[in-house]
């Protein structure tokens, strides 16, 4: 009889934590589907016109051999068309000296879009210290107070599109009272991957205290 009780509450007990992590997963997925549907809704606000902004803010992404990565290179040929219909906006690009680099990514940014583009670089304000997101955008505002600019202002922020609503999230954190997020195209090949990869790092970002 004793046996048969032991057997039955290894049972209740195996169905529970069954039940359990079925009921941990539902929750997973569907903050994570919360999560797909709130990027598309920024993806689609990000792609429409951008008003009138005091500066235009380009985050960067990695470099390979003193070259752009295609994501960043997508990222500035996207903030081009900003850049040259708003003349009178500040264009700063932002990201730091990477691990055995010898010149900031901002530098090598500013000098694609000198070349591959034409803007020039005394329009181009550098932001080269940094190395996330979060110390993009911290940096970016002391070089914008700097040259008189508030985050009062509005402010454009180049990012690629699954990278946006975080951006926007942190900015949002910091003080920028009116980013305007302005998404470039992730590849199909790696977007859903992209995506995924975003979802943990806008967990990782809020457990951080980011947002």
């Amino acid at each position: 009889m004793a046996c048969n009780t032991q057997v039955l509450q290894q049972h209740y007990g195996f169905n529970r934590l069954w039940y359990g992590l079925w009921a941990v997963f539902i929750l997973w997925l569907l903050s994570f589907a919360l999560f797909i549907w709130s990027l598309q809704q920024q993806i689609t606000l990000s792609q429409q016109p951008a008003p009138t902004v005091a500066a235009i803010i380009i985050l960067g992404s990695g470099t390979v051999a003193g070259k752009p990565t295609p994501t960043l290179a997508r990222r500035l040929d996207t903030a081009v068309p900003l850049i040259e219909t708003q003349p009178d906006a500040l264009v700063m690009t932002s990201g730091g000296v990477g691990f055995q680099r010898t010149r900031s990514e901002a530098d090598i940014m500013a000098t694609y879009l000198h070349e591959a583009h034409g803007v020039p670089f005394e329009r181009i304000l550098q932001e080269g210290k940094s190395t996330s997101t979060e110390e993009n955008l911290a940096n970016s505002r002391a070089l914008l107070e700097a040259k008189g600019l508030s985050i009062t202002d509005p402010i454009a922020i180049v990012t690629s599109d699954f990278h946006s609503i975080r951006a926007a999230s942190i900015a949002r954190h910091q003080g920028y009272t009116q980013p305007i997020t302005v998404a470039s195209p992730t590849p199909l090949s790696i977007r859903y991957n992209a995506w995924f990869r975003e979802y943990f790092a806008f967990v990782s970002g809020w457990l951080l205290g980011e947002y």
